[in-house]
C-alpha cells in the first residue's frame, strides 16, 4: 500500500490535482504525516472553474497551497464516519459543509463519486468539483 499522493498519482483522473499539490508545495508535507482524509477532484472538475479564475489561484503559490489544503482534513475518515457529521474543519482552517444528497454525499457543492480509497497515511475520496475556500474565493473575485 502507498501513501495518498503516490496512490493518487497512479489514477489518470487525478493528474491535475496531483500537479496542483506539487505546484502549491504541499505534496511533501502530506506524504510524511497523517493520518489525513483528502477529497481529490477529478481532472474534469477543474474544467468547471472559469479559466481566468483558476489562473489567478494557480499563479499565487500561497493561494494555491490554501486551496489544496482546503481539500484535506485531519484523521482517517470513511464516508460512513463523514455521514455522521454536518461540517468538518480543513487543514486550511475553513470548514466544509457535509450533507447527504440524491447523488451521494456532498462536501459544499462537490459530490463524492468514489469513496474510501485506503492509503498508508489515511484515505481519500474522489470528488466531482474543486473546493474553493471562501477566503480565496473572495480574494480571487476582487482581483478581477
Amino acid at each position: 500500500m502507498k501513501n495518498i499522493f503516490e496512490t493518487a498519482r497512479e489514477d489518470d483522473r487525478l493528474s491535475t490535482s496531483v500537479r496542483m499539490a506539487d505546484a502549491g508545495g504541499v505534496t511533501e508535507f502530506l506524504q510524511k504525516r497523517g493520518p489525513y482524509t483528502v477529497f481529490i477532484p477529478t481532472d474534469e472538475a477543474y474544467t468547471r472553474i472559469p479559466e481566468e479564475k483558476l489562473e489567478a489561484i494557480v499563479s499565487d503559490r500561497e493561494r494555491l497551497a490554501g486551496m489544496v489544503m482546503y481539500h484535506v482534513v485531519q484523521g482517517k475518515l470513511t464516508t460512513h464516519e463523514l455521514a455522521q457529521m454536518e461540517a468538518i474543519k480543513t487543514l486550511q482552517g475553513d470548514h466544509l459543509d457535509i450533507a447527504a444528497s440524491p447523488e451521494g454525499m456532498r462536501l459544499n457543492d462537490a459530490v463524492i463519486i468514489q469513496p474510501d480509497i485506503e492509503c498508508t497515511n489515511g484515505m481519500y475520496h474522489v470528488i466531482d468539483r474543486v473546493l474553493i475556500p471562501r477566503a480565496v474565493e473572495a480574494r480571487v473575485e476582487r482581483s478581477f
